[in-house]
């Protein structure tokens, strides 16, 4: 391969990286929005919130924030700030469900082990940021 077939080639598959992880993201920021239960179930498990006290304005507005920044994210705009807040909530989301990798194979454990390929793909995404131009802003 040349070397422009291999920027060509790079160009899309971080553009594919990126609509992937856009897709994942998309759908936890609606279901924030959309299942708001579920949300405070969430945070009464993994960040120690009562569920039964939250609001469900701290969901919704969460939601409609995480959904903007999912936007930009996907349009590839304000890498640096847009990849790195996705990387670093991520990391957070992966830290606090730690005690779930302890027995993988219990329901529905084993669904948790999916954060280590989803962070790995924001860790290469953050570093390779500048070199995703393909449809980016």
């Amino acid at each position: 391969m040349t070397e422009n077939t291999d920027d060509k080639a790079l160009g899309w598959a971080l553009f594919a990286l990126r609509m992937g992880l856009a897709v994942l993201f998309l759908i936890w920021a609606l279901d924030k929005l959309i299942n708001v239960d579920h949300a405070k179930a969430v945070f009464a498990g993994f960040y120690g919130q009562n569920a039964e006290t939250m609001s469900d304005t701290i969901p919704y507005a969460l939601g409609a924030a995480q959904l903007l920044l999912v936007l930009a994210f996907a349009a590839g705009a304000f890498k640096t700030v847009t990849y790195g807040a996705l990387l670093l909530m991520h990391l957070a989301t992966t830290i606090v469900s730690l005690k779930m990798h302890a027995d993988p194979f219990a329901v529905p454990n084993i669904l948790f082990w999916a954060n280590w390929p989803i962070l790995g793909a924001l860790i290469a995404l953050f570093l390779l940021r500048h070199r995703d131009r393909l449809l980016s802003a």
